[in-house]
């Protein structure tokens, strides 16, 4: 299995930019692919972006789709998600996931998760 901690997270303006990093251990990070979920209090957990095992195939959610970026170092066992002119419905704890299989947007199809990094997204 994979142990995953996400880092990152904070508070920033509209407008802003941060980027979240989740550090994966355990078995061969290359064998995952990635994805990044988020959920905002009273909200159920909502899929934002998922990356393949190599990197070269990637998905967003519509609602992030030119402002925020994945990608993955797997020489560094990290996938990071860029996040640029953030908005405040961005607002949520951000997760990243682990599957053995293509990339999917489906919570339910990831068998391994982090801990969750705070985004605030101030107006």
């Amino acid at each position: 299995q994979v142990q995953l901690v996400e880092s990152g997270g904070g508070l920033v303006q509209a407008g802003g930019s941060l980027r979240l990093s989740c550090a994966a251990s355990g078995r061969t990070f290359r064998d995952y692919a990635m994805g990044w979920f988020r959920q905002a209090p009273g909200k159920e957990r909502e899929f934002v972006t998922a990356i393949s095992q190599t990197g070269g195939s990637t998905r967003y959610a519509d609602s992030v789709k030119g402002r925020f970026t994945i990608s993955r170092d797997n020489g560094k066992n990290t996938v990071y998600l860029q996040m640029n002119s953030l908005k405040p419905e961005d607002t949520a704890v951000y997760y990243c996931a682990a599957r053995t299989f293509s990339v999917a947007t489906m919570a339910g199809l990831y068998a391994y998760w982090g801990q969750g990094t705070q985004v605030t997204v101030s107006s």
